[in-house]
């Protein structure tokens, strides 16, 4: 083949290609605004993640105390019990 016809098959496909490749680098920009919103998502997860974890825990510790007020009024219970057979 001649240079000139390899020039412009090159050229040829140079056209072909250049809406493939406009939409590569759409793909990627728009790859690059999902990958800044999906950080934006994961810190304000990770915000809500400690928040969920502080609350578990404080939960647990308002579930012990609760039972330790149970355990505790049963406990005067039986010394009213006591108490009121006494008289």
């Amino acid at each position: 083949m001649d240079k000139e016809l390899l020039k412009t098959l090159s050229n040829l496909f140079d056209e072909k290609l250049k809406p493939i490749q406009n939409d590569i680098m759409d793909l990627k920009n728009n790859q690059t605004r999902i990958e800044k919103k999906l950080d934006h998502v994961v810190e304000q997860t990770s915000d809500l993640t400690e928040f969920r974890n502080t609350s578990l825990s404080r939960f647990d510790d308002i579930t012990d105390a609760l039972n330790n007020v149970e355990s505790i009024t049963a406990s005067n219970w039986k010394d009213i019990t006591k108490l009121k057979s006494i008289k």
